[in-house]
């Protein structure tokens, strides 16, 4: 939440001393949603069980039963000049905060999403009220907000004021859940009068007005709007929630550029939340691609290993994870908006769904779970999560606080049951493994997950009732060997990364027990391949520091850790290493310099089988995507990759090789058309700078070249022939110190020892493809290509001898 003047953190100090995602089935939607091929349950067919996840939303809602209702309409009936004898709040609800106001949004959609999701009706009679009262403000004085109208006076003739827009969102979109949660008509009709008014206020400005408007933060106004559209098929409400897409951010999205550097980052998820709404509402591709390329972006070049992003509130330059380590690191509000960008993605894309809710796992279980102070009663939440080496997790309070932060915490703690289970017809997904009953509505069946998960690595199943289900079991990308049994016998081969499937008639009785065992792997920061962070599966382990305020990294070798006999917890020398979403009340590093680590390895086995995720079974999470008409086929093991040769390619993570002064690619590759200077590889930021090798040159043999300077600065590798068509060939290509070699079948084929530009001197390259070059006029590549391995040094010719 971006302030225009003051910081944050000053502002609340000097307080201090002084729908989410697709609509839930409610009243009934006028427009189904385009372009959707999943489905969430409502939150009345979930019910959470025993574990961490009910014991964070349980603070929480002892935290929405306490709060005084009349405390929060306290600015709003005096905006309204109605009397008030309530005291005031604090923080950023204070009388003084331009901000006031948006906590009793962020109230009514926790409330909605707590009696939905309990069906304890205190929360909905709490609800009721606050929608009551908020009536009785907007017949007062027409306009309806705890701050004068006059803000958008301020807004719209460029002076500064702190994101009214951004307050009225959180205040329309709780009405609109307290309409599609709990079925409170009068929260509808309140919210058409404020949604008329947006479009009245708008529609007199021009283009030109309005996108100067969309420069100060407005939250998700556009995804509400759009939902309302949703609600009602009023063409107004469509319009409107139009107003506000935002050209600056949208149009180099739209052009799969990545220019979020400097932005303030939780301004902008919204807008790309906005877009999936859009297309949904829309059918519009554009939106599509731009909320496609906006997670991307985030998930691949600007996030921590907990799953956060931004650095001080805003995006910093691709890659820059180890440079960027802060006290103010992580803000919860940009995860909370990420997940319901992946949660949308997902019913958009269930082809790519193992890498959405990997990441959504992530998130969920390594930042947003481990944000609330478990030994508050009230669930008080974090802003920030530090993750500087010796930094320590803070939290909100009960009157004095009302960060943003603590608004989305309210929400992200009372809606855990909406992405365990997605359905389509008979097809269930089980993507979350949380102790949970699903009740599937209209169908007499029940699902009752029992599990401990994450600090045992299984869970298991039971069905209640009989029919037919198409069962899809999220099979994790971190997990090796894992294994299935359906009343007690093993079932199908699960792969990492994606979904196993048992399609049966099952009976009431019936059981599915997983088991997805999980290793302990480090994971390398993209800007310094020595800075990383350790892993139990998914579970991010942080080291307990107590007292000490480090001043640096503190030092780890991996091959100190040992397991303490207690679930996910290992001790390195003196140091304990827990999961850092139990680490409370004391100094931390998630982040180590690791020492006597094995080289990082980046490993494309190509063996997805559906989607168009490209899993890193390397352990580092840097996950590709197939791109343009590139397809699978099979390869020479498993699965491979196939390109067609005129729009194909696989789109690699950025940064794949910063930082590295040696390393190895090394693939198989059956040739389709030997194409001159079409690429197997190129990895760079355009035609300045980059490394690539073609299957042949104009020279008509292969070649490898690396060159911080242009075509006319190349070095290169060229062997005697160019690579030949129709058979699978092993290539490999190492770099250390000015020493290049080129094998081809696991002997040498050429060599260069004067290759004086080492692969760090590229920098965090952008532009990573496999099939497609840096130079637009050079033609794509026809083949398919199998087992491509990234490693950061040089192998021996022993070791290349042994990939074949």
């Amino acid at each position: 939440m971006h302030q225009p003047t003051l910081s944050r953190r000053t502002v609340l100090l000097a307080g201090a001393a002084g729908a989410a995602g697709a609509l839930l089935p409610g009243p009934a939607l006028a427009r189904p949603d385009t372009g959707v091929s999943a489905y969430a349950f409502p939150l009345t067919a979930v019910r959470l069980g025993a574990g961490p996840f009910a014991d964070n939303a349980g603070r929480t809602q002892a935290y929405l039963r306490f709060i005084d209702a009349d405390r929060l309409l306290h600015m709003f009936r005096v905006t309204a000049g109605l009397s008030s004898s309530a005291a005031p709040c604090g923080g950023w609800e204070s009388p003084s905060t331009e901000l006031r106001g948006h906590s009793t949004g962020h109230m009514l959609s926790a409330l909605a999403q707590a009696y939905a999701g309990t069906g304890d009706t205190a929360f909905k009679t709490k609800g009721d009220y606050l929608v009551a009262q908020l009536a009785l403000c907007q017949k007062a004085n027409g306009f309806l907000s705890a701050y004068p109208e006059s803000f958008f006076d301020r807004l719209e003739s460029g002076q500064s004021v702190w994101a009214p827009y951004y307050t009225l969102h959180k205040i329309v979109a709780g009405l609109l859940d307290m309409y599609q949660l709990t079925g409170n008509a009068q929260a509808r009709t309140i919210l058409e009068r404020k949604a008329e008014w947006i479009r009245s206020r708008n529609s007199r400005l021009t283009y030109a007005q309005r996108q100067q408007v969309l420069r100060t933060e407005f939250g998700g106004l556009g995804e509400t709007l759009f939902n309302l559209y949703q609600v009602t098929e009023n063409a107004a409400h469509l319009t409107t929630a139009q107003y506000f897409d935002h050209a600056q951010i949208l149009d180099p999205l739209a052009a799969n550029t990545d220019a979020l550097a400097g932005f303030h980052a939780n301004t902008q998820i919204p807008k790309a939340i906005a877009a999936i709404r859009g297309f949904h509402a829309t059918g519009t591709t554009r939106y599509r691609d731009i909320a496609v390329n906006f997670w991307n972006f985030v998930v691949r070049r600007h996030s921590y290993a907990i799953g956060g992003n931004s650095n001080g509130e805003y995006f910093q330059a691709p890659n820059r994870i180890a440079s960027e380590l802060s006290d103010t690191t992580c803000e919860c509000c940009n995860s909370y908006n990420m997940l319901k960008l992946t949660r949308q993605l997902f019913f958009t894309d269930p082809g790519r769904a193992a890498e959405w809710m990997d990441f959504y796992e992530k998130a969920l279980y390594n930042h947003l779970l481990g944000a609330q102070n478990p030994s508050s009663a009230h669930g008080f939440h974090c802003y920030y999560v530090p993750l500087r080496a010796g930094g320590i997790k803070s939290y909100s309070n009960d009157y004095d606080n009302f960060t943003c932060c603590h608004g989305t915490g309210m929400e992200t703690n009372t809606k855990f049951g909406d992405s365990i289970y997605f359905h389509n017809g008979t097809t269930l997904y089980v993507n979350l493994f949380i102790a949970s009953t699903l009740t599937w509505p209209g169908r007499d069946i029940t699902i009752t997950q029992a599990t401990t998960y994450p600090e045992t690595s299984t869970s298991r199943l039971t069905v209640t009732g009989s029919g037919q289900i198409d069962l899809r079991i999220r099979i994790p990308s971190w997990t090796s060997g894992a294994q299935v049994r359906v009343n007690g016998t093993l079932t199908g081969s699960p792969v990492p990364g994606s979904y196993l499937t048992i399609n049966r008639m099952w009976a009431s009785g019936d059981t599915v027990d997983l088991s997805l065992p999980m290793a302990l792997t480090t994971e390398a920061a993209p800007d310094n391949s020595a800075v990383r962070s350790v892993r139990h599966g998914p579970i991010v382990l942080a080291g307990q520091f107590g007292t000490q305020n480090l001043t640096a990294l503190p030092t780890l070798d991996p091959a100190s850790l040992r397991a303490t006999g207690v679930p996910l917890e290992y001790t390195a020398g003196s140091v304990l290493l827990r999961p850092f979403y139990k680490t409370h009340g004391q100094r931390y590093s998630v982040y180590w310099t690791v020492t006597g680590a094995p080289a990082t390895t980046v490993h494309y086995p190509f063996d997805e089988t559906s989607g168009g995720a490209v899993l890193d079974a390397g352990g580092g999470g840097r996950h590709g995507t197939l791109a343009g008409g590139a397809t699978r086929t099979t390869g020479r093991t498993g699965g491979a990759v196939l390109l067609n040769g005129s729009d194909a390619y696989v789109d690699l993570p950025s940064g794949i090789l910063t930082g590295a002064t040696a390393f190895t690619i090394a693939f198989w590759v059956r040739l389709d058309a030997v194409t001159t200077w079409s690429r197997v590889f190129d990895l760079g930021t355009g035609t300045g700078a980059y490394l690539f090798l073609t299957p042949r040159s104009s020279a008509g043999t292969a070649r490898y070249a690396i060159t911080s300077g242009g075509a006319g600065a190349e070095q290169q590798i060229n062997a005697p022939a160019a690579l030949p068509a129709g058979a699978w060939t092993h290539v490999a290509v190492t770099h250390t110190g000015t020493l290049g070699v080129l094998y081809v079948n696991g002997a040498e084929a050429a060599r260069n020892s004067a290759l004086t530009v080492a692969p760090g001197a590229l920098g965090a390259t952008t532009q990573n493809w496999i099939g497609r070059s840096q130079y637009a006029g050079d033609p794509y590549l026809a083949a398919a290509l199998d087992d491509f391995r990234v490693y950061s040094r040089a192998l021996s010719a022993s070791e290349i001898s042994q990939l074949q």
